[in-house]
């Protein structure tokens, strides 16, 4: 098995932990822009920049690197992002 499979199994297997949400949290394209920001990405301006942008997210965590940002993707980045928002208020605390 390779590593990419190894990660995406991984991937998998955390999303079915954490649990999936039954419905997708607004997907519009500056819900997401702004997700990836609070995650300290550069978003490009075009829909085609967000799409690669979403495709690397997806391959990262184990998700089907399509670049649609459905429920499952919508799901680990706004859980990401509020992870990095946490740590930044700890920090400035």
């Amino acid at each position: 098995m390779s590593a990419r499979e190894m990660l995406n199994n991984l991937g998998t297997a955390v999303g079915g932990l954490i649990g999936w949400p039954e419905t997708a949290p607004p997907a519009d394209a500056a819900t997401v822009r702004a997700l990836f920001a609070d995650l300290g990405a550069t978003v490009g301006d075009t829909d085609e920049e967000l799409a690669e942008l979403v495709s690397a997210f997806q391959a990262r965590v184990g998700l089907e690197a399509d670049g649609v940002a459905g429920p499952r993707t919508i799901h680990l980045l706004v859980r990401y992002a509020t992870e990095v928002r946490e740590r930044h208020l700890d920090v400035a605390a």
